[in-house]
């Protein structure tokens, strides 16, 4: 996570702290890049707070980072999952034009919930920043994830997809909101695996995304890497092997893993990128 830790924005899911943050660090493309060369990483997931206050919302900073990493590791796929920068198109053309394999921005939840729980953002402009960056450059791929839990409908999820299909949106994840604390939204509802099943079953075969990853404890760079590898590939399946020799405990039993996490320090939480 790059451009600090404190967030100009205060969605109610989210456990970033929000205020006014720090100078921004001009140096930390370097650092970022000198540590993915030192891990010897194949894919790296950037992202950042929001940073309303600078004049491109931390977008000059993204581009550097994604060049710097490139430069320093040129066999490393870069993936970006990027705040909205208010709508500003200069900005999202800079991070594109840097040429990041992935461009991700997460749409977060259904059009209903967003003047409530995330009120910096907004729905329509979300969808349409990820068309945008397909009009940037036609080849990327976009990314955008959805939280599920907070109050939404099974119509609205669905509706949702189709509002990003016709923005042309490549992946989508689909995850379980567990509150960071007392002072964020109460989880609304547990949604099942076979709920999740059916999404992705829908979000894939009936909209037509590239790939869907569904599940309780999915965020935005779960397997991100593979998600990249099997899109690219083309070829549909390889990640559900992947993720079949994860499992180490039935459907039934992770869910009741995930509720009985809740409230527990150090579980899951939402964050980065979420306004």
């Amino acid at each position: 996570m790059i451009l600090g830790d404190v967030c100009t924005r205060a969605c109610k899911y989210c456990g970033v702290a929000h205020g006014m943050p720090n100078n921004l660090d001009l140096d930390e493309p370097r650092r970022v890049a000198e540590t993915v060369a030192r891990l010897e990483l194949e894919h790296v997931v950037i992202t950042s707070v929001n940073r309303d206050e600078l004049p491109d919302g931390g977008a000059g900073i993204y581009a550097e980072t994604i060049r710097r990493i490139q430069k320093c590791v040129a066999s490393c796929s870069v993936e970006v999952l990027i705040p909205d920068f208010k709508g500003d198109e200069k900005a999202l053309r800079v991070v594109v034009e840097a040429g990041p394999a992935i461009i991700g921005h997460n749409l977060e939840t259904v059009e209903r919930l967003h003047p409530d729980v995330r009120p910096g953002g907004r729905y329509w402009r979300s969808i349409s920043y990820l068309g945008a960056a397909k009009r940037i450059d036609p080849q990327i791929l976009t990314k955008t994830g959805i939280i599920l839990g907070m109050g939404e409908e099974f119509s609205e999820v669905t509706q949702a997809m189709a509002d990003l299909r016709s923005a042309a949106v490549d992946i989508l994840t689909l995850g379980q909101y567990l509150r960071p604390s007392s002072m964020h939204i109460p989880v609304a509802r547990w949604v099942s695996p076979d709920e999740f099943a059916e999404l992705k079953r829908i979000g894939e075969v009936e909209y037509g995304f590239k790939h869907v990853e569904a599940g309780p404890l999915v965020r935005s760079s779960y397997h991100a890497k593979e998600q990249a590898r099997e899109v690219e590939a083309g070829t549909p399946g390889v990640i559900q092997e992947i993720l079949e020799g994860d499992v180490l405990a039935p459907a039934e039993v992770s869910f009741e893993f995930v509720q009985l996490e809740v409230g527990r320090p150090g579980r899951p939480t939402q964050g980065a990128s979420d306004g």
